[in-house]
């Protein structure tokens, strides 16, 4: 089992002078500035609490190793631009309140316990391997994420984990052994389709990407597009009231475990001239976002449909037993070839209060 953070970028940033302020003599190199641990754009940057102090701590740290420096403008500009990636971080910093999580099951944060090993996810500036201590982008981390005391997840081959024990209270962490770390690893989950199936998570460790160029496929091997829910359970999603004014924030995990905190989420009604409903969508609002933001972004990139005008039919709160929702119910007529909706009785009950059917 490999067990990886993913790998840090290796390109450096270099700090840039003229060669003409350098005195005639002075050899000394200009030093290289290596780029903060590796986050993928667009992904909250998540910190504990200890990691926050971490990052401050490290600041004030460069801060004074700049007084010190004097009038040494090389050793200067080296400093400053490390302080000026770490001012970054701290900036962008979202710090996870621990103390609002469900304690039974894994999320950032937690401490756990599993084949007699145990890790603790963290952010990625905080992330040690070596430690225990495991980067929540991590392949490991995402497939722990979401899990409780029991659950077990088969990886590749006859391989097993077994979850042991979640907390939210420090507990002694273990070492990794290096020598057992790969530096590149996706996860594929397949969901169990019983309640007694095990769910598998296969690890796969690709020497590199191969592209293969299909062409003059036959029209029986046509297959079209089909719409996938987005299901991140990382993903931070603002909470609301029930007039949609944004009074928090939680992460998809928490939200579908049946706290049955307010969330918003759109509901897309795809009509055809024919004034009939060919394709039925939804998707959570994104924090940040109003849902007719979230929803033009995702009409463009996952429908491709940019120019499109939806309409806003409606608002309700729809409650089922694992979550609470603010509904926003749109329409918008369209005959393209759009992604095909999930078939089947549970999918359906989504849109069964829309009041549109």
């Amino acid at each position: 089992m490999s067990l990886v953070p993913c790998p840090a970028v290796s390109r450096l940033v270099s700090i840039s002078m003229s060669r003409g302020f350098i005195k005639e003599g002075d050899q000394e190199e200009v030093p290289r500035v290596p780029m903060r641990a590796y986050l993928p754009e667009g992904v909250p940057n998540f910190v504990t609490k200890e990691g926050l102090e971490a990052l401050k701590a490290e600041l004030k740290s460069l801060e004074n190793e700049r007084s010190k420096v004097g009038d040494n403008y090389i050793m200067g500009n080296f400093i400053e631009a490390k302080m000026k990636l770490l001012i970054g971080r701290i900036n962008s910093a979202v710090e996870v309140d621990l103390s609002k999580a469900n304690k039974d099951a894994v999320s950032f944060g937690a401490w756990v316990r599993f084949n007699g090993r145990v890790v603790r996810i963290v952010g990625v500036d905080e992330a040690d391997i070596d430690k225990g201590l495991i980067s929540f982008i991590s392949p490991l981390a995402k497939s722990l994420m979401g899990k409780k005391a029991g659950d077990v997840i088969g990886l590749k081959g006859s391989e097993k984990l077994t979850v042991e024990k979640v907390s939210f209270e420090p507990m002694p962490l273990t070492q990794i052994v290096r020598e057992k770390i790969s530096e590149t690893a996706t996860i594929t989950e397949k969901k169990a389709s019983k309640p007694d199936e095990q769910e598998t998570v296969e690890i796969c460790l690709p020497q590199q990407e191969v592209h293969e160029e299909v062409t003059d496929l036959p029209a029986k091997a046509y297959e079209p597009r089909k719409f996938e829910p987005e299901t991140d359970a990382m993903e931070f999603l603002p909470i609301v009231n029930e007039r949609g004014n944004i009074v928090g924030r939680a992460m998809y995990v928490e939200l579908h475990k049946g706290n049955k905190l307010l969330h918003p989420a759109v509901h897309l009604h795809v009509i055809n001239g024919e004034r009939e409903t060919t394709r039925l969508y939804w998707w959570h609002v994104a924090f940040g976002e109003t849902p007719e933001k979230t929803l033009k972004r995702k009409l463009a990139e996952t429908l491709g449909l940019p120019g499109a005008n939806p309409k806003l039919k409606r608002q309700y709160i729809r409650e089922t037993k694992t979550e609470k929702e603010l509904v926003y119910v749109f329409t918008v007529i369209s005959d393209e070839d759009l992604p095909i909706s999930p078939q089947g009785n549970e999918y359906a009950e989504i849109f069964a209060t829309d009041g549109l059917l």
